[in-house]
């Protein structure tokens, strides 16, 4: 037995689970992704999104509407007649006739412990916010912002090395498992819904450019948590001298250090920063236009010597 299935998806984070659901034989009447995007470059071609490649590979069929409300997109959705849709990281929101037509319903693969962090960053917010666990949830879709009913989850350890990169990865490994076996759930009528508790609610906002900039006089936790929350996208930056004019370093990782100074200030010959309290000790960067580097190969061709302030 199999699900015939609609699956929605667009970023690398919901290639995983595409991947999975199709390898665990389940019938993908059709992939829904966003439009194609210009590829970074003025003149470069529209790029395909992750998922839509992936499609591709897989043979089956690719759609990219830039509405889902109008009764066209609406009748081609009834059209492929699924059991369920399965919506990773989809980018468009379901207006409630599209999540009333699949027969079993809509189900979402949500990147928190819901309800915290219910919205659009929560990978990055958990980072942030010196969360010790976080994890996915896969969840009944309603028309509310993260707020439908919770079927199954599974946990992951935050650590203070933990950047919102390898988290990513991690939780888009696991993420594909859950919602494997939460289809075969369904499939056997089997699959269990809780509704959210009331208590615990939290907004995971946007990622905003001026949150980028870091601030030295916070906590050398709190930086390191900012920091590794933004690494590598959009990156925590900050500017210091080189070679007598500012230059902006994208700061990509960071580790605890002993020290103490004025916020910002280089404290010695191998990037230790002090902190409002404490200090980090800087372990990877980028320089604009270049590729991320350890921060020892740059110190070997741009000496950073103590007393250089981060501003």
């Amino acid at each position: 037995m199999s699900l015939r299935l609609i699956f929605m998806g667009t970023p690398e984070f919901s290639v995983p689970t595409l991947r999975a659901l199709h390898d665990a034989g389940h019938d993908i009447a059709a992939v829904y992704t966003r439009a194609l995007k210009p590829g970074g470059r003025r003149g470069l071609a529209l790029q395909p999104t992750p998922v839509e490649q992936e499609a591709r590979r897989l043979g089956l069929p690719v759609l990219t509407p830039n509405t889902l409300k109008t009764a066209e997109a609406l009748a081609t959705f009834r059209s492929h007649d699924a059991d369920a849709a399965v919506v990773v990281a989809y980018g468009m929101i379901l207006p409630q006739a599209i999540l009333d037509a699949p027969k079993r319903g809509c189900y979402n693969l949500h990147a928190s412990l819901l309800p915290r962090w219910r919205g659009a960053a929560p990978l990055n917010r958990a980072i942030m916010a010196g969360d010790a666990e976080t994890g996915v949830m896969v969840m009944k879709m309603d028309v509310g912002l993260d707020t439908g009913d919770i079927a199954m989850a599974e946990r992951i350890a935050i650590s203070d090395a933990t950047t919102v990169s390898g988290l990513h990865d991690a939780l888009a490994r696991i993420g594909a498992d859950l919602m494997v076996r939460a289809m075969a759930a369904l499939e056997r009528d089997a699959l269990q819904l809780t509704r959210q508790p009331e208590a615990g609610v939290t907004y995971a906002a946007k990622i905003e450019k001026a949150e980028a900039h870091i601030d030295w006089d916070r906590p050398a936790r709190e930086v390191l948590r900012h920091i590794h929350g933004l690494s590598p996208f959009p990156g925590a930056w900050s500017e210091v001298p080189i070679d007598g004019a500012p230059a902006r370093l994208k700061i990509l990782r960071v580790e605890p250090a002993v020290g103490a100074g004025a916020p910002g200030t280089v404290l010695d010959d191998h990037l230790a920063v002090a902190c409002g309290a404490g200090a980090v000790r800087i372990l990877e960067l980028q320089r604009a236009g270049k590729a991320p580097m350890q921060s020892a190969d740059l110190l070997r061709g741009t000496p950073l010597k103590a007393g250089a302030r981060f501003a």
